[in-house]
C-alpha cells in the first residue's frame, strides 16, 4: 500500500545558553527560526525569491522550504502547495520559559528524500543556536540528536550513521493493533481540515480519509518517488459509511505570524476526541501512516499530530 514510503523520527536536545521565552505553541517559532537559518547557511542568492533562482532545481533550501513540482513531473504541475518533506513536533506542555543550563527536547520527523539532507538540518539546528529563538532571541547549544532512543549525534560534533526507518512493514505492524469496528482518535494539537474549501469542526471520517489521503499520496510521490496505487473515489465513498459514535472534540482558535508573508495568519483546528463506528479495516494503515505525518494544514510546525486509542 505505501510501497517505497520511509521516513525517520528523531529527538533533538538542546541547552539554553541564556533565557528562553518561547510563545504557547512552539512550533511556530522552532519552524520560522529553523527556516531563517537554513536559508542563511544554503542560500548563496537571498534577495531572489526561489521561483527566480536559476539554481531552484538543484537547492536543497529551496527543496525543503519552497516545495515545487519538478518541470517533468506528471502530477500537481500547477499546484505549489506541495507537503514539505519535515513536521516539527514541540514539546505540548505548558513551560514557556527556560532558565540558562536547562534542556528543552522536541521531536523532529524527515520523509523520503530528506532524510537524505540530514546533516544540513544538524548544522542548522546548531546556527539557529548562535542566533537565538524567541523573544529576546535567546541563544542554545544543540546537545544531541536521538532516534528510538539511540543516540547519533551529540555535543562532541560527530554525526553516527543510522538506518532505523519507519517503512510500510511497520506501519502495517501498527495498524494491525488498532480495533476494526470502533476507532477512537485523538487530535493533540489543532488540526486543520477542509471540505468544499472551507475548514471544518466536525471531524467527519470520510473528512480525515480524504485529508490523509491527499497529504500522503503528495508525500510519497513528490518524496519517496512513489505514486500510490490506490481507488480514490472508492476509497472514499467506503469512508463515508463509516460514522461518528461520540464526539468530544471542539474548535481551537491559535494565530501566528509569518515573518515571509509579513503577516497574522489564524491557524485554529479542532482538538479532542472522537470515536468512529463502522467497517474500518481498509483505513487503518492510513490512519497508521497519519499519525507518524499528521493531518490537514501546517503539519510542518506540529500541528494535524493525532492519537489512536487502542482500549
Amino acid at each position: 500500500m505505501f510501497k517505497g514510503f520511509t521516513l525517520a523520527k528523531y529527538k533533538l536536545k538542546i541547552k539554553a545558553e541564556e533565557r528562553l521565552y518561547l510563545p504557547m505553541y512552539m512550533g511556530s517559532t522552532l519552524r520560522g527560526g529553523f527556516g531563517t537559518a537554513f536559508r542563511r547557511i544554503v542560500c548563496f542568492n537571498r534577495e531572489n525569491i526561489c521561483q527566480d533562482c536559476i539554481l531552484r532545481e538543484k537547492c536543497v533550501y529551496s527543496y525543503i522550504f519552497e516545495t515545487s513540482p519538478p518541470k517533468d513531473s506528471k502530477n500537481l504541475k500547477k499546484n505549489n502547495d506541495i507537503p514539505r518533506p519535515f513536521i516539527i513536533e514541540p514539546p505540548l506542555n505548558e513551560k514557556r520559559e527556560y532558565n540558562e543550563g536547562e534542556i528543552l527536547e522536541f521531536g523532529f520527523t524527515l520523509i523520503g528524500k530528506a532524510i537524505e539532507y540530514l546533516p544540513y538540518f544538524i548544522v542548522t539546528f546548531k546556527e539557529l543556536g548562535s542566533i537565538g529563538l524567541g523573544k529576546g532571541r535567546g541563544r542554545y547549544s544543540l546537545e544531541g540528536m536521538s532516534i528510538d532512543g539511540d543516540e547519533i549525534y551529540s555535543s562532541d560534533g560527530i554525526l553516527r550513521e543510522t538506518q532505523k526507518r519507519i517503512n510500510e512493514d511497520e506501519i502495517i505492524a501498527e495498524a494491525g493493533t488498532y480495533p476494526k469496528d470502533r476507532l477512537t482518535i485523538e487530535f493533540i494539537t489543532p488540526t486543520r481540515m477542509k471540505s468544499n474549501e472551507r475548514c471544518i469542526n466536525l471531524p467527519e471520517f470520510h473528512v480525515l480519509i480524504r485529508s490523509l489521503l491527499s497529504r500522503i499520496s503528495s508525500l510519497s510521490y513528490f518524496h519517496c518517488h512513489e505514486e500510490l496505487s490506490l481507488d480514490y473515489k472508492g476509497i472514499i465513498e467506503r469512508a463515508e459509511r463509516v460514522k461518528i459514535k461520540e464526539n468530544q472534540t471542539e474548535w481551537y482558535d491559535w494565530e501566528r505570524y509569518s515573518s515571509r508573508q509579513d503577516t497574522k495568519m489564524n491557524l485554529g483546528g479542532i482538538v479532542g476526541k472522537v470515536t468512529y463506528q463502522g467497517n474500518m479495516e481498509e483505513f487503518l494503515p492510513l490512519i497508521a501512516l497519519g499519525s507518524y505525518v499528521h493531518a490537514g494544514k501546517g503539519a510542518t510546525f506540529g500541528l494535524g499530530k493525532y492519537e489512536v486509542w487502542k482500549d
